[in-house]
Order: C-alpha cells, then structure tokens, then sequence
C-alpha cells in the first residue's frame, strides 16, 4: 500500500512536470511565433540614392509638358566609348555590371561607376562615357524626356 502511494506520487509529480514542461513550451511557441512570422523579409528596400542634383551639381528639373520615361539597357564592350554628347533632359543611369567612366568636358569633372551605382547625369553639359573594365558594361538608363524627343545631342 504504501509502494502504491508513492508510485502514484511519483506519477503525479512526473505529470504534474510534465504538464508545466508542456505550458512552458506553449508559451514559449506561442510568444516565438510573432517573431518568427516577421523574421524572413520577403521584402528588403535598399535606397540607393536620393538628390535634387545632377552629377555635376546642377539642379533635376523635369520636362514641363508631356513628360514620357524611356528605360532602356546599354551594353558597352571592354575599352569601347561613347562619344562627345550632352542630354537636354534628366538622365539616370543604374550600373548593372562592369565600370563606367563618365568625364565632363565642360567641367573636367571624372566619375567612376561601379555595379550597384545608381547616377543622375548632366544636363547640357558635354560629356563622355566609356566602359573602363575588363568585362561588357550592362548600364540600365532611364531618360525623363518631352514624348517624342531625343535625349541625347551629339557634339558636331
């Protein structure tokens, strides 16, 4: 009789641990879980830059009237270079690979863009561009341009 009691002791005491062990590990699940639901970001937003100004410090001001955006991909082979131009509108370039070398001729001014760079250009000002890498350059544009104009002005 006696080994009965303490054998239904013993039982009580290990459910009784038992059952606390579980409540804690609920607990735990249950305040974890919030957590865990915002751990993975599905969705990361990286700034890559924000400005009023161009490369050469001149300020962005959009086309006033029929505004139209022309995204386009420029691929530019190792050592090969565009030649003299300027912009009349706003013009952003993304890097996607290789390194671009900007100079402004008006300004003497040199920049060097590597991937992940993400520019204004100048507007009005004549400049060049040349891919001084030795892999292909890949160069996301984005032009904001009155519709049916061109942005780009050869130097003659």
């Amino acid at each position: 009789m006696i080994n009965t009691r303490i054998e239904n002791a013993n039982a009580g005491f290990k459910r009784n641990r038992s059952m606390k062990a579980l409540f804690v590990l609920g607990l735990f699940a249950l305040l974890m879980s919030p957590l865990q639901a915002r751990e993975p970001n599905e969705v990361a937003v990286t700034q890559l830059l924000c400005t009023s100004r161009t490369s050469s410090g001149q300020p962005i001001v959009l086309p006033r009237k029929d505004a139209q955006i022309v995204a386009s991909v420029y691929d530019i082979m190792p050592g090969a270079a565009e030649p003299i131009h300027n912009h009349p509108y706003p013009r952003f370039g993304y890097v996607l690979a290789g390194i671009l070398k900007v100079t402004n001729i008006d300004t003497g001014q040199i920049d060097i863009y590597k991937p992940g760079s993400f520019f204004p250009e100048s507007v009005g000002q004549w400049h060049s561009a040349s891919n001084i890498g030795g892999e292909p350059l890949k160069l996301l544009v984005i032009d904001f341009i009155e519709e049916g104009q061109s942005n780009i002005v050869p130097i003659k």
